[in-house]
């Protein structure tokens, strides 16, 4: 089931955005950006459900969630309804199995649909969107729509267009067709193309409150809500996520070897290392990362973002080492998250990383 209702953050900013005055002056392709995790993508198909809606609620012009374009919507079998995305993307959202599920199109036509691997193969699913996906558009959006409505293509992450990709998409939006809507969806409009920016409006979504976001974690059960949203930046969905991988928002190896440091002492960093190379490499260098953040920040006096349960650890760390040491060291574990999925020895990168950042503690 594809959802078409917006969360609980999203619903002022939707209404003024498709209310009936507005729908009348409404652009071709938008830019809906902002901070990672705060359910963009959610809007933007939230969205495309109510502008395909045959009967829109009044006044906000949300989909009714009633009519038989809503149900062809929530099945996702609505063929005025394109998904463009990643083949990556498509398997993490469980469709792999689904060559049309975006549109009863032939499969031919299915775009960022995961493809079934050969017998005996084994291919990586692309994170990128390719020029072949672009180029399926085409023949969508230049026949009749299906009950002489609009149609609507959401992009995501538009990051993934890369240059060839986006040039293609560029003659749709220089020439719009008739009766369709380009809903891009992007973290930073600075990462797409100069030329893909200045063919679309932007509607930039706002940060959720602390009070929104954690009413919204406890409704789904997240323990400990107050954690994973510091740990996510403020961002609910990307905190969910986070909860849903399991463990904990401050994981013990971390507090081990805080806490070892701040009383000056070397953590058992082959132990350690060994711990982390069972974990995905992304996973850990994450959680390094954003501790460095805070300890950056920490010792420039500025409030903790990350890991405000650990402010009295950090604190005493940041008393004995300059602040010097820990903006190094955030600068150098950027460079290494470009290695986060490159097929190092797992145990030896863990070391490698740990003992830099013990060499930053001791810094003088």
């Amino acid at each position: 089931m594809i959802h078409t209702d917006f969360l609980p953050w999203q619903t002022n900013v939707a209404q003024e955005w498709l209310g009936t005055q507005s729908r009348n002056r409404f652009a071709h392709a938008w830019l809906i950006n902002g901070q990672a995790g705060i359910g963009k993508r959610h809007f933007a198909v939230a969205a495309a459900a109510a502008m395909l809606c045959e009967a829109p609620l009044l006044p906000t012009g949300f989909a009714c969630g009633n009519c038989l374009a809503c149900g062809w919507f929530q099945h996702g079998n609505h063929p005025d309804l394109m998904r463009v995305r990643p083949d990556a993307m498509a398997v993490k959202e469980g469709e792999a199995d689904r060559l049309a599920d975006d549109a009863v199109v032939s499969p031919s036509d299915a775009i960022g649909a995961a493809e079934e691997p050969a017998a005996g193969a084994s291919k990586k699913k692309s994170d990128l969107i390719s020029i072949n996906q672009v180029r399926a558009l085409e023949p969508w959006y230049n026949r009749a729509t299906h009950r002489g409505g609009e149609r609507v293509a959401v992009i995501y992450p538009a990051e993934a267009l890369k240059v060839i990709a986006g040039n293609a998409l560029l003659k749709a939006l220089e020439e719009p067709p008739p009766h369709t809507f380009f809903l891009l969806v992007v973290d930073s409009p600075d990462a797409l193309l100069p030329t893909i920016v200045s063919r679309c409006r932007k509607l930039t979504l706002p940060m959720p409150t602390q009070h929104q976001s954690l009413a919204w974690l406890t409704e789904r059960s997240v323990d400990h809500p107050e954690s994973w949203l510091a740990l996510s930046g403020g961002a609910p969905i990307k905190a969910l996520e986070l909860a849903e991988q399991g463990g904990k928002a401050c994981p013990d190896w971390l507090v081990n070897v805080l806490t070892q440091l701040s009383r000056q002492q070397m953590p058992d960093v082959g132990r350690t290392a060994d711990e982390l190379a069972t974990l995905q490499a992304s996973q850990w260098l994450d959680t390094l990362q954003r501790v460095a953040i805070d300890l950056s920040w920490l010792a420039n006096g500025l409030p903790i973002r990350y890991f405000p349960q650990l402010h009295e650890l950090l604190g005493r760390l940041c008393a004995f080492v300059p602040a010097a040491a820990w903006v190094n060291f955030t600068h150098w574990l950027t460079d290494q998250m470009r290695l986060a999925h490159h097929p190092l020895n797992a145990k030896l990168f863990a070391h490698h990383c740990l003992d830099r950042f013990c060499a930053a503690a001791f810094s003088k």
